[in-house]
């Protein structure tokens, strides 16, 4: 996807990175509305689950949806994770691990869940959303975008 954002430019995006526990799933689990729009995303981007996997459930989730994951320790590594991918990397989490990931990508959409957001998340990313059917929304929508990013 490619934009043009007044007052920012060109954005173009092939990639979407996501958290898994706090931003794609609660307790492990993940919705049926979350799972449609999530769906429709991966047609659109490459996508790709960056996760601890702290409830063990995300190797069967990313299979029945035939998204890529990767395992990640840390911040660090999915700083890591986003910056060696070639293309934009819109970046969607809401915990303290997901600030460098942020940093990393070119769109970076904190989700404020019901586990909530962490602050230093908050700083690094561009936009805030209520839920993470928000945030794909937005990945969908892009005239959504330029309309919170337009200067």
């Amino acid at each position: 996807m490619t934009i043009d954002i007044p007052g920012r430019g060109l954005m173009s995006l092939q990639h979407a990175v996501l958290d898994f526990n706090g931003t794609l799933a609660e307790d492990g689990q993940v919705s049926l509305a979350t799972r449609h729009l999530l769906q429709q995303v991966a047609v659109q981007y490459n996508t790709i689950i960056a996760t601890a996997d702290t409830f063990g459930t995300v190797a069967r989730f990313a299979e029945e949806m035939g998204i890529s994951r990767q395992i990640v320790r840390n911040g660090d590594d999915k700083e890591a994770l986003v910056g060696g991918l070639s293309g934009g990397v819109a970046a969607v989490g809401n915990g303290v691990n997901d600030r460098k990931m942020f940093q990393a990508a070119d769109l970076a959409i904190l989700v404020v869940g019901p586990e909530g957001a962490s602050s230093r998340a908050l700083e690094a990313s561009d936009i805030m959303v209520p839920s993470v059917e928000r945030a794909l929304e937005l990945l969908l929508n892009p005239k959504r975008l330029m309309a919170t990013l337009r200067e």
